[in-house]
């Protein structure tokens, strides 16, 4: 998709806007030119989203994150949401009424996020420069040159974007200023070495990024002993959102009509049932490595579940391995999803990298797609080694969790047919604005991923053992939101949730201790695994009611990836699914 094909003259003030939508054009013109201006004008105040969307007008531009730039987010969004309200919904076809919702909500969730929840104020990640820099090298849109030159332009602001952490934050929770502290060095490698490679390309660029990496090293450098010896002995702040906040922000998060009691008491009870599922397919496998049956003397169902994952544990990959492990297994896996004829695949190129270090600390692995505005380019499935400081015990209970068995779940949930396949079908979503494919909602998003890691299993590929994996993965969405909701709400220990993650999800202690860092950094995302997969199993259960015997799995899928990436409930509402 080309945003060049929806941008308009960017409107810049409320009074404009009013002008714009007081008379002249109906409904659905008004709204078009509404929400192409404010994705124009949005793209501009976040230059380096603007880059990893694909617009690449502002790479040579930061984000103001200065009190004053934040206060002007929340003033831009505050005047188109006043315009907004001047259009009457109503009179919008159904495409343009659920995009209108989408920017409605999402007009309130910036305002939400800046003036209530403050992060801006507490959580030092938030200023890391490094995606920014690391963004523009990694996809080849451009000639280098021309790149490297938008490059030296944000490297010289660096030192702006540091200055705002230091005049902004105040009381960070300790992991955050931790995380923030294990991060800097990434950066500076990232400037002093990981840019090397593309100068040495373009070696008529180096004199002219010179002055621009030494400066920006020598701010990295500082703002590291500053994190260290000013930020952290003063970070006492609570990482725990609080009951209002996390409520107020699971709404945004979300976009679903279920309620956070909702969602706890189904957690709950799908914690139960699918450790029941679990033990019927362990038993099998426990008789087949362990010979005999089961009886009074036999370890009980826990028993049997951790003795067969433990074995299965035993065959895993190490940080030499696990990255070509994943090329051979995505392979395998694409061939299978083609031959069942699932879903269209996508011919788009995707790569299996090791995950950069400015990036480690939060998750083992992610999915990083050509934004929707891109004209072409290559999807990054990243995977995290161990960090260096993790002794060899640690670093072992980490790869007995990602086993050979979870490394082809993971690779399953992360490309194919997972987020890879998924966000390519969104980018060939067109529509009279692109705010679907933009503003993806994060529910809908994982909801995929965790349904195709089902649906593999469904189909036949793995056999038992993946079978096996793909539950253990299932109950730690459930317990994800599980424990989301309680630490954030009800005070949930750091013993509590390893207790409950170790105990109740099966879960190695170095999968169990990172998920205990990643509650602390983030709220109510860990929610959307869930919650995402409840309603995309919806979805297709109206759609195999409202099919009946004319049903079949690759046509729906094709067309329920066919929307974009909006929440489900509006896929269920384009699809007309009760």
């Amino acid at each position: 998709m080309n945003f060049r094909r929806y941008a308009t003259t960017l409107i810049l003030g409320a009074a404009l806007l009013v002008v714009g939508c007081s008379s002249g054009p109906g409904a659905d013109d008004q709204f078009v030119d509404l929400a192409n201006n404010y994705l124009g004008r949005m793209l501009e105040l976040n230059p380096e989203w603007a880059t990893n969307l694909g617009d690449h007008r502002f790479d040579d531009r930061i984000s103001d994150l200065t009190e004053a730039g934040f206060q002007a987010r929340v003033d831009f969004n505050r005047a188109y949401l006043d315009t907004l309200g001047s259009i009457d919904a109503d009179h919008l076809t159904q495409a343009n009424r659920i995009d209108y919702e989408i920017l409605k909500e999402r007009c309130e969730s910036v305002i939400f996020m800046i003036s209530e929840v403050k992060e801006y104020k507490w959580n030092p990640t938030m200023y890391n420069p490094g995606d920014g820099i690391y963004n523009i090298l990694a996809r080849d849109y451009a000639p280098l040159p021309e790149r490297l030159a938008a490059v030296k332009e944000r490297l010289l602001r660096i030192p702006q974007v540091l200055e705002a952490a230091r005049t902004n934050l105040n009381n960070p929770p300790p992991i955050m200023t931790v995380t923030a502290i294990r991060q800097n060095p990434g950066v500076i490698k990232l400037v002093m070495d990981g840019l090397q490679p593309y100068l040495d390309e373009a070696p008529e660029m180096k004199d002219e990024l010179s002055t621009a990496r030494s400066r920006a090293i020598a701010a990295l450098d500082h703002y590291g002993q500053w994190l260290e010896s000013d930020l952290l002995p003063r970070s006492n702040g609570n990482f725990r959102l609080g009951n209002e906040l996390w409520h107020k922000k699971l709404k945004f998060a979300l976009s679903s009509d279920l309620t956070p009691e909702e969602i706890l008491t189904s957690a709950e009870n799908d914690l139960a049932a699918t450790r029941d599922q679990m033990y019927e397919i362990a038993l099998p496998l426990f008789r087949e490595y362990f010979g005999g049956h089961e009886d009074d003397t036999s370890p009980g169902k826990d028993g049997v579940i951790r003795r067969v994952l433990a074995r299965l544990a035993d065959d895993h990959p190490t940080n030499d391995t696990i990255v070509p492990q994943a090329r051979e297994g995505l392979e395998k896996i694409t061939e299978f999803v083609r031959k069942k004829k699932l879903v269209d695949v996508p011919d788009d190129p995707v790569e299996i990298i090791v995950m950069p270090e400015h990036q480690r600390g939060f998750a083992i692995g992610y999915c990083d797609s050509p934004g929707p505005l891109e004209e072409s380019g290559t999807t990054f499935y990243a995977i995290s080694p161990t960090p260096r400081d993790w002794t060899a015990e640690r670093a072992e209970t980490f790869f007995r969790e990602y086993n050979d068995y979870m490394l082809l779940n993971l690779t399953i949930h992360e490309a194919m047919p997972g987020h890879y396949l998924q966000i390519a079908h969104a980018n060939r979503f067109e529509a009279s604005t692109p705010l679907r494919a933009i503003f993806s909602s994060g529910t809908f998003v994982e909801g995929w991923a965790t349904y195709a890691e089902q649906l593999m299993v469904e189909v036949g590929f793995g056999g038992p053992e993946l079978h096996l994996q793909q539950l253990k993965m299932r109950l730690r969405l459930i317990i994800n939101s599980i424990i989301d909701q309680k630490i954030h709400t009800a005070g949930m220990t750091e013993g509590e949730a390893m207790e409950m993650m170790m105990i109740d999800g099966f879960q190695e202690e170095a999968e169990a201790a990172g998920k205990w860092i990643r509650a602390q950094l983030s709220s109510t995302q860990l929610s959307t695994y869930y919650v995402g997969n409840m309603e995309i199993n919806g979805l297709r259960r109206a759609y195999e009611k409202k099919a009946g015997k004319n049903f079949d799995l690759k046509t729906f899928h094709n067309e329920m990836l066919s929307f974009g990436s909006p929440a489900p409930k509006y896929v269920a509402e384009l699809m007309d699914l009760d």
